[in-house]
């Protein structure tokens, strides 16, 4: 994920900085509204000349994550036009220039901004501060659920009575596809696990196939795994094209992939990683040994084995990805330095304490 931090002052930016430096493992940019004389030549920071709104537009546009450094009326005013719905818009959080609080504004389950928020205050020795009920109350949060077990919420409108009915302290039922859920981990206490089938009301249903059930909430399952290859440098529209003709010609749509994985070469390309911030979708890669381990029936190359030291990458990965049972339902294809597999995996559901 990229992280976008803006700043307005000097202690802002100063600020910004420290977070760049403690977080080395995150791909975080630099922007001010600041301007010092030192920032003339420096490609470390970048100074914004356009209006805040507009840049946020930018960096909502792209997915990314943003922190400001400042009021909190800044940034409310500064995404207000771009806000959409909860299961779309971009993480976005708050920190004073003092670095003493960190507060999630946006996003703050399904875009992670909570979890971000906690990290950031543990890294800089700040307090966070959340504001969602259901983790103030240390209840079961069905978005945060759903997110983790790679489910995909057919009707948003539904985590809010769901939610609603926890903080209420009511029981929650919830049926389960046969098959999918082994009985391991914590069912929270206010969950009721019910069959399918039976004739109790449900509050929620976790099923593949697509039609409404009569339930609160409908959640299904994203099988898919997208293997891919590319060469070096290829561009995010040519990789986006391809793997939107290829989704199309295998009959499966954006919503029901549960990640991208390839080799760790891969791990920094730029391409692959914009289409994954930007679609919502984990980016997965594995060394050349644990893509080996893959058995079965391959399109095997000599030549990339000697470039990458595995004979396939896009079927290997994808299958790799998928875990144990999972199988190729579309082989691996390649075009203008590009290979894509698809593999559909086995999925299941996990409870923990959320």
């Amino acid at each position: 994920m990229q992280v976008s931090v803006i700043s307005f002052t000097r202690n802002g930016l100063e600020l910004s900085e420290k977070i760049e430096k403690s977080f080395i493992d995150w791909q975080i940019k630099l922007y001010t509204k600041y301007k010092l004389e030192v920032l003339e030549g420096s490609s470390q920071i970048i100074y914004v000349s356009q209006g805040i709104s507009e840049w946020a537009g930018e960096q909502m546009g792209q997915k990314n994550v943003l922190v400001f450094i400042g009021a909190c009326g800044i940034a409310v005013r500064a995404i207000a036009s771009y806000v959409k719905d909860k299961l779309q818009d971009s993480p976005v959080l708050v920190m004073d220039e003092q670095g003493n609080y960190v507060i999630p504004l946006l996003s703050g389950h399904i875009g992670g901004a909570n979890d971000i928020a906690n990290i950031l205050a543990e890294r800089l020795q700040a307090t966070p501060v959340i504001t969602t009920a259901t983790d103030v109350n240390r209840r079961f949060a069905v978005d945060l659920f759903a997110q983790k077990n790679g489910l995909k919420i057919v009707n948003k409108d539904g985590i809010a009575k769901i939610s609603s009915k926890i903080l209420d302290g009511k029981t929650i039922t919830v049926a389960i596809e046969e098959g999918h859920w082994d009985g391991v981990g914590i069912v929270p206490e206010q969950i009721e696990i019910v069959d399918l089938d039976s004739e109790i009301e449900k509050d929620i249903v976790i099923k593949t196939e697509n039609e409404m059930d009569k339930a609160e909430l409908i959640l299904q399952p994203k099988e898919y795994i997208i293997g891919i290859g590319c060469k070096r440098g290829k561009e995010e529209d040519k990789l986006i094209r391809w793997i939107q003709k290829s989704l199309e010609e295998a009959g499966i749509f954006m919503e029901q992939v549960y990640a991208m994985a390839s080799i760790d070469r891969k791990k920094d390309e730029e391409g692959l990683l914009r289409i994954s911030q930007r679609e919502g979708i984990p980016f997965l890669t594995y060394s050349a040994e644990e893509l080996e381990r893959v058995t079965g029936s391959l399109h095997e190359s000599e030549f990339v084995k000697k470039t990458v030291g595995v004979s396939n990458v896009c079927e290997r990965a994808a299958l790799y990805a998928c875990g144990e049972e999972g199988r190729l339902v579309y082989e691996k294809h390649a075009e203008d330095g590009m290979t894509i597999a698809v593999a559909k995996r086995k999925w299941s559901v996990l409870f923990d304490e959320n």
